[in-house]
């Protein structure tokens, strides 16, 4: 077994609440990824509202005009049909996949980063799944959301490229961190939480957080103090100098 392979455990997910998946869905589409990514396309907020898909993540609600102009789109592209019941609808295509990959998921892997530049996302959620497999999500400046499904291991190579980098500051050097963040030319903020088929889960116990600050070529990683969460200092981890390393830690 790779390095790769024991990074994080799998979680076995729960049915409750979860919307029906047809039949064999779920093993085609994981057969599918592990020869390659598959993409599932890009959403507006409200598309994604209107069908419930990671509304916990999501930056704001809209509002019930914009979402019923959702609705009304997706059903023009046949991405949502009624149900057998006034009360149930049908998520058709990309959109019913990443949907049903999202109900699966028990953890989700929150991203977000100042200094971004055009053409990149300045958000990413990862979503892993118990084969190993990832659903991410892109979220870039207007807010569209490009879904799609990765082996867990290439996801979360992309985040590290995605993330600040370089040198790693000294962990034992003590440092002023409002200052840190303050100078820093990038920054990103992770925070990894437990996620159920009702939501999410965040609390102080299991929600995880890790701060990367690239400043003056050196990138300092600060935790939250276990003494004070409200307060950041440097990440006794650091000397693993494995930004990945840290991802696979918070999400173990």
């Amino acid at each position: 077994m790779s390095d790769d392979q024991r990074d994080v455990p799998p979680t076995p997910p729960s049915d409750a609440d979860a919307a029906s998946v047809p039949s064999g869905l779920v093993a085609a589409v994981v057969n599918l990824v592990n020869t390659g990514p598959v993409l599932l396309g890009a959403y507006t907020i409200a598309e994604l509202t209107a069908v419930d898909a990671i509304v916990d993540f999501l930056e704001a609600r809209p509002s019930d005009e914009v979402i019923a102009e959702a609705v009304r789109s997706l059903a023009a592209r046949q991405l949502l049909l009624a149900g057998d019941t006034g009360e149930q609808v049908q998520v058709q295509g990309d959109l019913g996949i990443a949907l049903a990959f999202q109900q699966r998921a028990r953890k989700v892997l929150d991203a977000r980063t100042t200094g971004s530049g055009p053409g990149e996302p300045w958000r990413i959620l990862l979503l892993p799944q118990p084969e190993r497999i990832c659903l991410m999500v892109r979220i870039d400046a207007l807010g569209v959301h490009q879904m799609g499904l990765y082996k867990l291991d290439v996801a979360l190579n992309m985040l590290t490229e995605w993330l600040p980098r370089g040198s790693s500051a000294d962990p034992d050097e003590a440092v002023d961190t409002d200052a840190v963040l303050a100078a820093a030319e990038r920054s990103a903020l992770i925070t990894v939480t437990d996620y159920t088929a009702l939501g999410s889960a965040e609390t102080a116990g299991n929600s995880r957080d890790l701060v990367l600050a690239r400043s003056g070529g050196r990138l300092h990683v600060l935790a939250r103090d276990p003494a004070d969460r409200e307060k950041l200092v440097p990440d006794p981890e650091t000397g693993k100098d494995n930004v990945r390393e840290r991802l696979v830690d918070l999400l173990t």
